[in-house]
């Protein structure tokens, strides 16, 4: 099927790491880091206490770097408490703020991350973040072993402590929307290009509600199978944009990326699979941090024979990349822009 890419005025639209109110039509913002940025944007907006706590997560994240693995996970987690904070006062979403949220506790006689559960509850923070994602915000348990299955950028970092689980994402290029060739009808669609990923075992693990374009058999074009409406001519600019951040914030459930210099975009794939969590790296690299920070501060021996077992480096590689992640998501989730590191090649 021909496809034309949808443009807001001159410049083509891009997938967007915001979730909830992606400003589709702003430039892209090119910076180290997002702190400075962020707290330019929440001192426009006149608030103070999105402002304060903001500061707050950037006094936790700077203390992070300089410590030790057996207590980072303490400053991490207020951080990511703060940094959510501001999100949800900012937005005005109603939470109980003297509540976490999440909870754990370990299970059975063995240092495993199988055997640490953490609790998602039906109020607190964690729960005002999924309301605010739009996911379900009813009690229910997970193990840190199958959080951390769930959260892309430490991905590989599992497939190789745990190499017997099936891969849970794969890389995608040109994610994008486009709408049918003089019509109105608009929908989402990427390309698969690892020649690994060039088949139809590929196709078969797509989530529901998405299939391959085979409209170009050289290629192999995934879209999202759900259309939406993008009328041409400036007097339905708005509503297209409505349109789309709605259509947006459902198919970004089955996407997800890895902050860096460049865009890297995933699918998680869909069906029946063991440890498949359907959450946003978001909410699930909140509770798993805050499992941690229980662990190091009321069984810290616990958390030192935990760098001990074979997971280890997994361990080690999500309180290293995590809080970069969390608060680059967040970053847009505030001010709806995407954040890039700047690289060699320049990105509008």
């Amino acid at each position: 099927m021909a496809f034309i890419p949808l443009k807001i005025g001159a410049k083509e639209i891009e997938f967007h790491k915001a979730i909830v109110a992606p400003k589709f039509d702003a430039l892209t913002v090119l910076v180290s880091d997002p702190w400075d940025f962020v707290e330019m944007q929440l001192k426009k907006s006149g608030k103070d206490d999105p402002l304060f706590y903001w500061q707050q997560a950037r006094h936790f994240f700077n203390a992070t770097i300089g410590l030790p693995k057996v207590a980072s996970p303490l400053t991490s987690y207020y951080c990511f408490l703060n940094a959510a904070k501001a999100l949800l006062v900012l937005k005005g979403i109603v939470s109980n703020t003297e509540r976490h949220g999440v909870s754990g506790a370990p299970t059975g006689t063995r240092v495993a991350l199988i055997n640490e559960t953490v609790r998602f509850h039906p109020s607190g923070t964690l729960s005002a973040l999924c309301n605010y994602l739009g996911e379900s915000t009813k009690e229910v348990s997970y193990s840190l072993k199958d959080i951390f299955y769930n959260l892309p950028y430490i991905h590989r970092a599992y497939r190789l402590t745990f190499g017997s689980q099936p891969e849970l994402f794969f890389s995608i290029a040109s994610p994008r929307y486009v709408r049918k060739a003089r019509s109105a009808e608009a929908w989402f669609c990427a390309e698969i290009v690892d020649a690994k990923l060039t088949n139809e075992r590929t196709i078969n693990k797509l989530p529901k509600g998405f299939e391959r374009d085979r409209g170009d058999e050289k290629k192999w074009i995934i879209r999202r199978k759900k259309r939406f409406v993008w009328k041409q001519g400036n007097a339905e600019s708005e509503s297209n944009i409505a349109r789309l951040a709605e259509y947006h914030k459902q198919t970004r459930c089955n996407i997800q990326y890895i902050h860096g210099p460049l865009r890297l975009w995933y699918f998680k794939r869909g069906g029946v699979t063991n440890g498949l969590i359907p959450r946003s790296t978001l909410t699930l690299t909140y509770a798993a941090m805050h499992r941690l920070s229980e662990i190091a501060r009321y069984n810290p021996p616990l958390l030192a024979k935990h760098f001990e077992r074979p997971h280890n480096w997994l361990l080690s590689e999500f309180l290293a990349t995590a809080p970069y992640q969390f608060c680059d998501e967040i970053a847009a989730e505030i001010t709806g822009q995407d954040f890039l590191i700047p690289g060699t090649k320049f990105v509008s």
